[in-house]
């Protein structure tokens, strides 16, 4: 979660420094280290309960009883600016009764009210209302009759705007409505240099601009219904960047392929369904370069520049086809520090609060170390050569920044210099290495020989100055400062120690950390500490300063708990995989499977429901590709695009009965697996010549 608001898309990222939004310096680490700190981060507007239709950049902000009353975030945005705040319907001069409010669709809403009208007797309404939204501001209002006399209806629409953009709105700071004019069929606001129209279809009555009030005479027959249509229209229509894709009849189709499970339990289905909806909802373009497509980190609070989380997000769904990959790495590359110093060849992006304990990580850092990673994974699903020639030069750059800032001891340091030496990080550096040198390698470059001897290194010192012992088998120190202190604190993080990476031949490259560690970080995850039963926990529930609403405290983040069933299924830990696997489906069916970015860790009861995070994002890119790679690794697929090979690594114990995964891409060809109730896996469909491996 963000500290603060984020800008809309297009706006420029600039290099983390003590100066960058929401943060100040001064902060001393337990090393004694001064550090950036992050500030208190304002307190966002709740919207747990919002329904949120989007197609970026277009947004809406919906209650679930469809009135838009201009309180809080509610709205229809564009590029984080709200073109409208208010719509306000009444019927005969009353509000429809709010009955049920649900998406349709991630861009669509549908609100259903009722209400009794005059001269009816007893108390059953005989019209009810329908309200269709769309995160465009298109809306359709249809009433509907059941008396059985004509009825003649006054209806009337309130409308307003404040013209604000999304920042001033989480804030607070939204001024007042401006003043309306009569235009067309509907109503204009103009300030600040912008302006907006509502439409309406048919043509109002009688329109009332002082009050920005609209109103027709709805003559219905027994039975009989009367519609009408409201378009919002801001200065500048752009259409949202996923809603122009072709190849599969819906949104973001040239992008992101149409996969789908079935099986003996329904829910993989469902929420591979809406996974795959959600991320195509959160595509959007750089204004500036509209090549340049990439996911946004999350609604409403995080549709700004191309981030970390965007990239690990198109890693997560690769399965669904490289394209996206490829845009965001050339998006991100676009920010990479040039010239011959210290820095040069590392990713911008800004310090994120880090939790109670450590000092703020840089994004930046993360980026820089999972480019070449995602590449070489990328190249592996079958990335085309012409994208790989483009994006190599800034891979290696990476690369070669990986090396100058390794230090003697082969760590490499986050935020600055001083460190700390985070394990995430060290988990990232390793794999960026190992990763890194097999691409190299495979390209014709040199380097590679040296990246793995770093990378062996790492590994060693790893276990050695990482590992703590301790009575019940030990465990892995989150950070250590340069003084040799370490931080012990327990969480989701851990997870990162066993993501690997695909090698050619189907081959995941070796962990951090050896077989009995990794034994043991299987255990923990899989411990009543860190599995909520809804998810894995970023903080134990047993360590200091534990918040079960922290986002970097004790909440569940479901980007960890899908690096963790698929970094447990990897290494044949399928208990523990399976428990968080399960965790998450039952989460995501109380979240209607739109997962939010996180939601509160507290131990799950019978009975109970996982709790929302008031302020967590929804939908978010890295919950929605998180869930498409846990539901991956039931089957395990390894594919090597240039060795012309893919071998699937089933869960052996099946633990969600028969299932079948198809509209994937391997090689730039649909394909499909199916793993049977015994957990044996059989390949259904493949590109041509691609062989089964081993």
């Amino acid at each position: 979660m963000a500290p603060s608001p984020v800008p809309a898309p297009g706006r420029p990222a600039g290099p983390p420094t003590s100066q960058s939004p929401g943060y100040a310096s001064g902060h001393t680490s337990g090393a004694g280290v001064a550090f950036p700190r992050a500030t208190r981060p304002a307190e966002l507007p709740p919207v747990h309960g919002a329904l949120l239709c989007v197609a970026l950049p277009a947004l809406a902000v919906c209650a679930e009883h469809g009135q838009l009353t201009g309180e809080g975030p509610e709205g229809v945005y564009e590029a984080g600016r709200r073109l409208l705040s208010r719509c306000v319907l009444r019927v005969a001069g009353r509000e429809p009764v709010a009955l049920q409010g649900r998406m349709a669709a991630p861009d669509r809403a549908v609100f259903l009210g009722a209400l009794r009208v005059p001269g009816d007797t007893g108390p059953d309404p005989t019209l009810t209302v329908e309200r269709v939204r769309s995160a465009d501001g298109t809306e359709r209002i249809t009433l509907r009759s059941a008396a059985a006399r004509p009825l003649r209806l006054p209806v009337e629409v309130a409308l307003g705007t404040d013209l604000a953009d999304l920042g001033t709105v989480a804030s607070g700071r939204a001024g007042p409505e401006l003043a309306a004019s009569v235009h067309g069929t509907g109503l204009r606001w103009t300030g600040d240099g912008r302006s907006v129209a509502v439409t309406a279809d048919p043509p109002p009555m009688d329109s009332l601009a002082a009050a920005g009030v609209l109103r027709w005479e709805a003559e219905l027959a027994p039975g009989a219904t009367f519609t009408l249509r409201l378009r919002v229209r801001g200065e500048s229509a752009a259409r949202p960047a996923a809603s122009t894709g072709a190849g599969s009849g819906r949104p973001g189709g040239h992008l992101l392929a149409e996969a789908r499970a079935e099986g003996d339990d329904p829910r993989p289905g469902e929420l591979l369904r809406a996974s795959v909806d959600d991320l195509r909802a959160l595509l959007q373009r750089d204004p500036a370069r509209p090549a340049d497509v990439y996911l946004a980190a999350g609604v409403p609070w995080r549709c700004g520049p191309v981030t970390s989380e965007a990239l690990w997000a198109a890693r997560m769904a690769l399965p669904l086809g490289t394209r996206l990959a490829a845009t965001t790495l050339r998006a991100l590359g676009r920010t990479q520090l040039p010239g011959d110093g210290a820095e040069s060849g590392r990713l911008q992006g800004p310090l994120r609060d880090a939790g109670p304990h450590l000092p703020p990580r840089c994004t930046g850092v993360e980026a820089t170390l999972a480019f070449p990673a995602v590449l070489a994974e990328a190249r592996r699903w079958g990335l085309p050569s012409a994208d790989l020639e483009e994006l190599l030069p800034v891979a290696e750059r990476c690369l070669h920044w990986l090396r100058r800032t390794a230090d003697r001891n082969g760590f490499v340091p986050d935020p600055g210099p001083a460190g700390p030496w985070r394990a995430e990080t060290q988990a990232h550096a390793h794999r960026a290495a190992l990763l890194g040198a097999d691409l190299l390698d495979d390209c014709g470059r040199p380097g590679g020989d040296a990246l793995r001897d770093g990378a062996r290194g790492l590994r060693e010192r790893f276990r050695r100055e990482f590992w703590l012992d301790d009575p019940a088998g030990g465990r892995p120190a989150v950070a250590r400062a340069q003084d040799g202190r370490t931080w012990s604190q327990l969480g989701g993080w851990a997870a990162h120690l066993l993501d690997t990476g695909l090698l050619g031949g189907g081959r995941y490259a070796p962990g951090l950390l050896g077989r009995a560690e990794t034994e043991q970080v299987a255990r923990l995850l899989g411990a009543p500490a860190l599995d909520s039963g809804w998810g894995l926990r970023s903080l134990g529930a047993k360590e200091p300063a534990h918040n079960p609403f922290g986002h970097r405290a004790g909440a569940v983040r479901v980007h960890e708990t899908a690096v963790a069933v698929a970094g447990l299924a990897a290494a044949g830990h399928e208990k523990e995989a399976a428990s968080l696997l399960r965790g998450l489906l039952d989460a995501a069916e109380a979240f209607a499977h739109r997962l939010p970015e996180m939601y509160a860790g507290g131990q799950r009861t019978a009975g109970g429901r996982p709790v929302p995070h008031p302020a967590a994002c929804r939908p978010a890119a890295v919950a929605a590709a998180g869930a498409v790679q846990a539901l991956l690794a039931l089957a395990g697929i390894r594919p090597d695009a240039p060795g012309r090979s893919v071998a699937v690594h089933p869960l052996a114990s099946a633990p969600l009965g028969a299932i079948r995964l198809s509209g994937l891409v391997v090689a730039g060809e649909a394909f499909a697996v199916r793993v049977g109730r015994l957990g044996l896996g059989m390949v259904e469909e493949a590109a041509e010549g691609l062989q089964l491996g081993v």
